[in-house]
């Protein structure tokens, strides 16, 4: 029996988005972060808000329990922003948490159950050393069949890349282009954890050689660093450093209200208009390594919502945990076919001033990847970029009408998609 395709029971409208800065942060708890994203997210909203006036919260958050020994954290993070005793729900799906916490936020706006309710997400994760996050992080996979058997994250997508080279013909180098680009972007975004390009880490290394009196390095362009052992080590073939998303500390915070309500908030509201969520099995139940099929469904369901398709979407913010991340994701939403969104990115399709721009905020490659905080940072920045309030790093030459925002957990076990709409 066919289904129909969901809708939204009313319209649910984005009237403030704000987080925290990303990077590492000794000095700072999971409640300062938060507060941080709270306090810049009030500041967004046109018209002024009440914090009273929020009904319900819903946060992101992988596992607070494991990086920082604090469970029970929604209700932490209501009392520090002033809202107990109103409802306050953790979510947890792994990377895609402030995804979800973001769907379950429309959900309870569309249903009619809320009228004004806080999407939020938050991970300190720097409190431990690498080791450990990596033994947290993979806690996500498949403990029996794959993180047993030793295979961390960067193994998991190591496996990806080396399928999708072996399918369709891409390099090392194409990884490389996704990092030199999003760089580029973080390099441009002051709550950025990386606010340098490749090329700026090039010549800084180069310049403390000098300094040091040691040899220079023979490096002309960003590939030639990259290509460097020495510079940037292979983590898992064909992974190295730079095609990894950093450990990262940091919170996001959106506001969202019943549509009827949203002139009250803001002059220049962003509509959400298309939700999306699918499941798929572990890695290595899989038939293909080279698409994730939560992202498919997550994708087609999203778009059937919102009555639009791929080549309507303007600007996207893609789930880029790893380098080949974006790659696939950039064909599972249907931008490109299978196999051409390494072609796309080499001729500069997904560049800031391409066609399709991807990732204008860095991507969780250089803005930073706190894993519960990360969809919910996403949208952070098609909030400024539909508003036109982006800066440098805004999107040149376009009138942003739709935008998507793509969360994967692990290795795709979960997927969220969103679409928004500015009228």
């Amino acid at each position: 029996m066919s289904r129909k395709a969901g809708k939204l029971g009313r319209g649910v409208a984005l009237v403030g988005a704000g987080m925290s800065k990303f990077g590492s942060f000794a000095d700072k708890t999971t409640r300062d972060l938060f507060v941080e994203a709270y306090s810049a997210m009030v500041k967004t909203v046109d018209k002024g808000m009440e914090t009273r006036d929020i009904q319900s919260i819903y946060v992101g958050n992988f596992s607070s329990d494991l990086f920082e020994g604090q469970g029970h954290i929604a209700p932490i993070m209501a009392d520090w922003i002033g809202l107990v005793p109103k409802p306050a729900t953790r979510v947890e799906a792994a990377c895609a948490s402030g995804g979800l916490a973001l769907r379950q936020a429309v959900i309870a706006v569309a249903s009619g159950l809320y009228d004004i309710v806080l999407a939020s997400g938050t991970e300190k994760m720097t409190n431990l050393p690498t080791e450990r996050v990596t033994d947290t992080l993979a806690s996500a996979s498949d403990i029996l069949y794959e993180a047993c058997c030793g295979f961390t994250f960067p193994g998991l997508y190591a496996a990806i890349a080396s399928a999708y080279m072996d399918k369709y013909g891409a390099t090392p180098e194409d990884f490389m282009r996704v990092g030199i680009k999003n760089h580029r972007n973080g390099a441009l975004n002051p709550k950025a954890q990386f606010n340098s390009s490749i090329r700026d880490i090039m010549n800084a290394r180069i310049e403390k050689a000098k300094q040091k009196g040691q040899p220079v390095p023979n490096w002309k362009e960003e590939l030639d660093f990259l290509r460097d052992p020495q510079a940037n080590p292979i983590v898992a073939w064909p992974m190295r450093l730079f095609d990894c998303s950093p450990i990262t500390d940091g919170a996001a915070c959106l506001l969202l209200v019943a549509e009827d309500l949203a002139q009250n908030f803001s002059s220049k509201p962003i509509y959400i208009i298309g939700s999306g969520h699918g499941s798929d099995h572990a890695l290595h139940e899989r038939e293909e390594l080279t698409s994730i099929n939560s992202a498919r469904v997550a994708a087609q369901e999203a778009y059937a919502m919102a009555g639009v398709k791929p080549q309507d979407i303007q600007i996207a913010e893609v789930h880029d945990c790893f380098t080949i991340a974006e790659l696939v994701a950039s064909e599972d939403l249907g931008f490109f076919k299978p196999g051409e969104g390494y072609k796309a990115t080499r001729e500069g399709v997904t560049a800031r001033d391409g066609a399709k721009p991807i990732n204008t905020s860095g991507g969780l490659k250089a803005k930073g990847h706190p894993v519960g905080a990360s969809g919910i940072g996403q949208v952070v920045e098609i909030w400024h970029q539909m508003r036109a309030e982006a800066g440098q790093r805004q999107v040149p030459g376009k009138d942003i009408r739709l935008a998507l925002t793509h969360n994967v957990g692990a290795t795709g076990g979960t997927c969220v998609v969103h679409i928004f709409n500015r009228r």
